[in-house]
């Protein structure tokens, strides 16, 4: 259990759906768990792939939710209609430090290089010192690439041999549910 209540959880994912139905499936779930928490869910803002499958479905549940997008993307990512709150800003950048700053905890579900880019940025940030707030990775499977490569940064010397401890795979929506001490 986390030793601080929990919020809002900063949501990374894709902007595509991928082509595994269980990926979709998850992010809608997750979208649902958000609202029936009464956790707001802070994500970047678009309307495609598994970030607007997550956010419709919190909005459908009566959830809060928070975009944070920037303004070249607003049409290219389509920006979600029915947010709460719809954050447009000028760089990825900013964007990414916004959502952190709006949430208590940070979930990534399967995405691409955006989702890995905002991923290694709060790994970073957790690393520095700059955050202690906890990272989070559901999708199973998906992560295991993921998780090899942190082992072969640490076996190749160019990582502390705790790279681990800055991200936490859950099994799933239960586990996550514990962690936060719902």
């Amino acid at each position: 259990m986390l030793r601080q209540s929990v919020n809002a959880l900063c949501l990374f994912c894709g902007s595509r759906s991928g082509n595994d139905p269980a990926q979709s499936a998850l992010a809608e779930d997750f979208g649902r768990f958000c609202a029936a928490n009464k956790l707001a869910l802070v994500y970047g803002g678009g309307g495609i792939g598994l970030m607007g499958l997550a956010a419709r479905a919190a909005i459908t549940q009566g959830g809060r939710t928070v975009g944070v997008i920037p303004r070249a993307l607003m049409h290219a990512e389509i920006a979600q209609d029915g947010l709460d709150e719809l954050l447009v800003v000028e760089t990825l950048h900013e964007r990414k430090a916004l959502m952190h700053a709006r949430a208590d905890a940070i979930v990534a579900l399967p995405g691409g290089i955006g989702t890995l880019d905002e991923l290694f940025e709060v790994m970073t940030w957790r690393e520095l010192g700059i955050h202690d707030k906890p990272i989070f990775l559901l999708g199973g499977s998906y992560w295991a690439p993921f998780l090899a490569l942190l082992d072969h940064l640490t076996a190749s010397g160019m990582a502390p041999a705790n790279l681990h401890r800055l991200v936490e795979p859950l099994d799933g929506l239960d586990s996550l549910a514990q962690r936060l001490g719902l």
